[in-house]
């Protein structure tokens, strides 16, 4: 019998130079020294924080328990599939593009890097920049990265919170200061910096060009009816759900991961486990059912893997 369980992952607070000092309204209490700009959730080195498996990483239980916990939607046996992050920019990301899972194979990696942000909270005036103007080819992106007008070139929209982002590999983005963002993607870490306003950090120019899409699906997605979904496409699907009551979930074609915006709950079952803001449950693929009790209001985003062929969903790009 399959040790897996409901468990919780201590997240792991990353420094970044565009980042921030007070991780309010996340995570208000963690003390900052230099800025942090990335919170992983689901990482390789993630570690469980409740019963028996407690100090053991994600990654070496995808290792150990494969497709009990990562389920039968999973491409790979041994990784993670969706890695769950939140940001938080109080300067301007560098600019960037991921490759898609063609060009992502051709360099020997597992697989690309689509992903979606929830917009938590974002200040008046905070952009983000989804793909190139119309029009603009990746020859005048090339000649405005050697002349340090970049910017110049992509497409600046508005957020606000409560809106989802999707950003499908190939295309040039980049995050404005000013927003706390919940980011979902594909289980990759490859970005390719086009342009870093001068920081001390390494571009990659040539790759990421390769890798550029002039036109993506990129925008804000739109929401149809009254369905809890806030996106569905070929690599990920995010819900948000509101629970003021108990709740249970039954076992799924891959894992189910909740993050907690709002209140707090318990997760019942053979270790339960007490989450409150900012913390992420992973319920395993094998688990039969995992039963959520709210402490309080509770308001989650449920990351799963979609089933069968999924489209890419619908979105304006302003």
């Amino acid at each position: 019998m399959s040790a897996l369980y409901p468990f919780l992952l201590r997240p792991e607070f990353v420094e970044r130079p565009w980042g921030a000092r007070d991780l309010s309204p996340i995570y208000p209490e963690h003390p900052c020294g230099e800025p942090v700009g990335e919170v992983w959730l689901t990482g390789d080195d993630n570690r469980v924080a409740n019963g028996p498996l407690a100090g053991r990483t994600l990654g070496e239980l995808c290792r150990q328990y494969g497709r009990a916990l990562v389920g039968e939607s999973a491409r790979e046996t041994d990784r993670f599939p969706l890695l769950i992050k939140f940001l938080f920019s109080r300067e301007k990301l560098s600019v960037q593009v991921h490759p898609d899972d063609e060009t992502a194979r051709r360099a020997g990696l597992p697989c690309g890097k689509t992903e979606c942000w929830y917009v938590v909270t974002a200040e008046p005036g905070a952009q983000v920049a989804l793909g190139l103007k119309s029009g603009v080819t990746r020859e005048q992106l090339a000649r405005a990265i050697r002349s340090v007008q970049a910017e110049e070139l992509l497409n600046w929209v508005d957020i606000h919170a409560g809106e989802m982002i999707y950003v499908d590999a190939g295309t040039v983005h980049t995050i404005g200061p000013g927003a706390v963002l919940l980011e979902t993607q594909q289980n990759s870490d490859t970005t390719y910096r086009l342009y870093d306003y001068g920081r001390p950090r390494e571009i990659h120019v040539e790759q990421g060009l390769a890798a550029t899409k002039e036109r993506t699906r990129a925008g804000k997605v739109r929401r149809i009816g009254s369905t809890t979904a806030l996106v569905a496409s070929p690599s990920f699907v995010v819900e948000k759900l509101g629970l003021g009551e108990m709740r249970r979930f039954e076992a799924a074609h891959s894992p189910q991961i909740f993050v907690t915006l709002e209140g707090s709950g318990v997760a019942e079952g053979p270790s339960p486990a007490s989450f409150s803001r900012g913390e992420v449950l992973v319920v395993p693929a094998s688990a039969a059912q995992v039963g959520i009790r709210p402490h309080r209001n509770l308001q989650v985003l449920r990351m799963t893997l979609p089933v069968g062929a999924t489209p890419e969903p619908e979105t304006t790009s302003g």
